[in-house]
């Protein structure tokens, strides 16, 4: 099949949506199949263009058998529904004109965030007279309602239009978790028009490496340290706070040792709240290149997924299934009846704790560092369910029946 993927996030960004769409994308091709990429500059995680192609209007390039189309974007590491509006608008239509560049696709597969990419994936869908498939990974615009990114009743109410319009348009709806489904029900979406995916993690890549001989924990300091790591995105839904907060509970215990890996403008805000509240047992880091992943994780004795309180049922960390994958002990800070929560609680692979509550992660990292058996077990359980439910040759199976069925009806 031909295939188009229109996501504004891709290869080189590290973390989030990025390495997924990438690997979906090469993974298709692997198999025999043609994909055009239609994406941006990247751009992520910092809102800043990346050097090599700042001033460049359209970038065409090829990675891995994938051709890539890319447009410029009007992207600001400042936070504002203004800016957040420029950079949407910017690339739905520079985006949509780079599209065109290119063979005919048999389907059209499109990602949210962003909500108006939908605008021109539907109009290129009837240019080109292919089906199309929103691939869901957030519930938009609950997730920016919720973190207050969104809080003007008029745009809402605009926002809340573009993903009725989205579930309309879409042929079909893929969702990555239970939660999502059950999100989409309720606003009135056929239940014939979503398919679940979860999303996957390469078990072959992210694998349990020993601890000892660590380069990620030499580098740091962490020799001989009981390391509760967390990495991943710093930004409204998470509340890193609530980490740091319970670093000062863990005062007493030298050997336990918060590890958080971000980006680094993120970090600075972090260093400034570990300086007001004392915390010295947090170690702050840039991220790792991608090759370097699995050793950094391996150097965890336990990994950390944090979320508010008010992040249910529309947000599933990506992060969840690479710790799992990892084979190490998980400790969940997330509400108890989201969908983070119970991608824990299946995987029998960690504990959940109450968001937002310093003491109560405390409590959970002091029962894991004085039971090392149980934090042993728990990962062993972890790298099992990884293996028995994410596995990425497993996903890319049920998207190429789907996609099989879809063009063929």
């Amino acid at each position: 099949m031909k295939i188009l993927l229109y996501s504004y996030n891709y290869y080189p960004e590290p973390i989030g949506i990025a390495p997924l769409m990438t690997d979906l994308a090469e993974g298709l091709v692997k198999r025999g199949h043609q994909v055009r990429v239609v994406t941006a500059v990247p751009w992520y995680p910092k809102s800043e263009i990346y050097e090599e192609y700042r001033g460049k209007l359209y970038v065409t390039e090829e990675r891995n058998g994938v051709k890539i189309h890319r447009c410029y974007v009007r992207s600001s590491p400042k936070r504002s529904f203004l800016n957040r509006a420029l950079f949407e608008i910017s690339f739905a239509s520079l985006s949509f004109i780079q599209a065109l560049g290119g063979w005919r696709p048999d389907l059209l597969i499109f990602t949210v965030p962003g909500l108006p990419v939908g605008y021109p994936a539907t109009l290129l869908s009837k240019i080109y007279g292919c089906p199309t498939i929103l691939n869901l990974q957030d519930i938009l615009p609950d997730a920016a309602v919720h973190v207050g990114l969104i809080s003007g009743k008029k745009a809402i109410r605009v926002f809340e239009a573009i993903e009725r319009f989205n579930y309309r348009a879409a042929d079909k709806i893929t969702v990555i978790a239970e939660g999502f489904r059950d999100n989409l029900l309720a606003k009135g979406v056929p239940a014939d028009k979503i398919v679940l995916i979860p999303n996957w993690v390469d078990t072959n890549f992210i694998k349990p490496l020993p601890r000892d001989e660590n380069e990620f924990r030499r580098q740091n300091n962490l020799e001989g340290k009981f390391v509760v790591l967390y990495s991943g995105n710093i930004a409204l839904t998470q509340g890193l706070e609530t980490v740091i907060d319970a670093a000062k509970y863990l005062a007493d215990y030298p050997e336990i040792a918060i590890v958080i890996v971000g980006e680094e403008k993120a970090l600075a805000r972090l260093e400034d709240y570990c300086q007001q509240q004392g915390a010295t047992n947090v170690t702050l880091r840039p991220f790792q290149p991608r090759e370097k992943l699995p050793e950094m994780l391996a150097a965890a004795d336990v990994g950390l997924v944090v979320q508010k309180k008010n992040v249910i049922a529309f947000n599933m960390p990506s992060k969840i299934q690479v710790l799992l994958a990892s084979g190490r002990a998980i400790i969940a800070s997330v509400p108890a009846t989201g969908t983070a929560a119970k991608a824990i609680a299946t995987s029998g692979g960690g504990l959940v704790v109450a968001p937002e509550d310093p003491k109560a992660l405390a409590e959970a990292i002091l029962e894991l560092y004085q039971d090392p058996e149980r934090s042993r077990t728990l990962g062993e359980k972890s790298r099992q369910h990884a293996l028995e439910n994410y596995a990425f040759e497993e996903a890319l199976d049920r998207y190429e029946q789907l996609f099989a069925r879809m063009v063929k009806s």
